[in-house]
């Protein structure tokens, strides 16, 4: 309730914020001067203009949306940022519109993530175990309601197009996604990034593919989707599929997943431990095992290595665990992943 209220007074200008401060202390002078204005009577007035307040803000949002012809989901900042710069070189943002549902789905709890009980159950599990941005916590549960709660208000004649790549976390964003929209009748296309990527550039032997869709260079967006053929349009019963594995797939308890042969697959949270110590040992021996080596240069080490995409933040979170159980020393204050540094023990 709290983020909702501040969020919805972010929106108001200067001069509607005046107003309402000045309504709110009339009708309080008027409650003390005992005017026939009672404290009940102030207090429903009071509640009439909040639900007015929020009711005109969700309006806001649906006129918003029905200006456009297609919407886009993505889930990550750097896809979103990358997809409105090419609809804006495309000269296409009056018509098409960009939802951004922003988490990693890869790490953490999925349980009954459709639902408020499920989204403070990963709230509570993000609080306790990854070092995430004060302010965006404090706000986390708000916003991903106001994310289900803007997918469910997406108009019936848009096109909606879900971009992933082959990732555990976008597969698993895909599936929760479909199953919020399951009584929406509208076309949803899937655009693969990894099927586009390898129809449209050549890969050296060097290269790795896209690891999710946030590595996409806008050139090449821009070329992919300048395709107007590219993407598959899901059947009814490619969907009823992809609803039902959300639903099994939210029943599960685990916090890591990785994709493997076409399927999210849940693996123990220590998963990548043996790697993350076995990295920390090569920068060892390139020492002559002296000195502390920096968590953030592992970290970075171990990242560009992998072919998942499960985050930094994760890992550092198994630095910190590995700390703690006696395989690591640390040297510094963990506040963050530049501020400390790691050796083996």
């Amino acid at each position: 309730m709290f983020n909702e209220m501040k969020d919805m007074i972010n929106h108001l200008e200067d001069t509607e914020l005046k107003t309402l401060l000045l309504q709110v202390f009339l009708r309080m002078q008027t409650v003390e001067e005992r005017k026939g204005y009672s404290e009940q009577q102030f207090f429903l007035d009071v509640k009439n203009t909040y639900n007015d307040l929020l009711a005109s803000k969700n309006n806001q949002t649906s006129s918003k949306q029905a200006q456009f012809q297609t919407t886009h989901i993505v889930f990550s900042d750097s896809a979103a940022g990358s997809l409105k710069i090419t609809l804006i070189e495309s000269d296409l943002t009056q018509q098409e519109n960009i939802m951004n549902v922003s988490d990693l789905f890869s790490i953490g709890p999925l349980w009954n993530l459709h639902t408020p009980e499920g989204i403070n159950h990963r709230y509570n599990w993000l609080r306790t175990h990854i070092n995430i941005d004060e302010k965006q916590l404090m706000t986390y549960e708000y916003h991903f309601e106001q994310y289900l709660l803007s997918l469910k208000q997406i108009p019936n004649d848009h096109k909606i197009i879900i971009w992933i790549g082959e990732n555990a976390h976008e597969q698993a964003a895909l599936r929760l996604i479909l199953y919020v929209l399951k009584e929406k009748t509208n076309d949803i296309v899937l655009i693969n990034i990894n099927e586009a990527y390898k129809m449209h550039f050549e890969l050296d032997e060097m290269e790795f593919p896209p690891r999710h869709m946030g590595e996409i260079l806008v050139k090449q967006l821009k070329q992919m989707y300048g395709n107007k053929g590219q993407g598959h349009v899901l059947t009814q019963l490619e969907r009823k599929v992809f609803e039902q594995q959300w639903l099994q797939l939210c029943q599960q308890k685990d916090v890591l997943r990785i994709w493997e042969n076409n399927e999210i697959v849940n693996v123990p949270e220590n998963y990548y431990d043996e790697y993350i110590i076995e990295t920390v040992k090569e920068f060892h021996e390139k020492n002559n095992h002296k000195d502390f080596i920096k968590s953030a240069r592992i970290i970075g080490e171990v990242m560009g290595h992998l072919n998942q995409y499960i985050g930094a933040q994760f890992i550092e979170y198994r630095v910190i665990r590995l700390i703690m159980n006696g395989i690591l020393d640390m040297e510094g204050v963990p506040t963050a992943m530049r501020h400390y540094s790691i050796k083996i023990r």
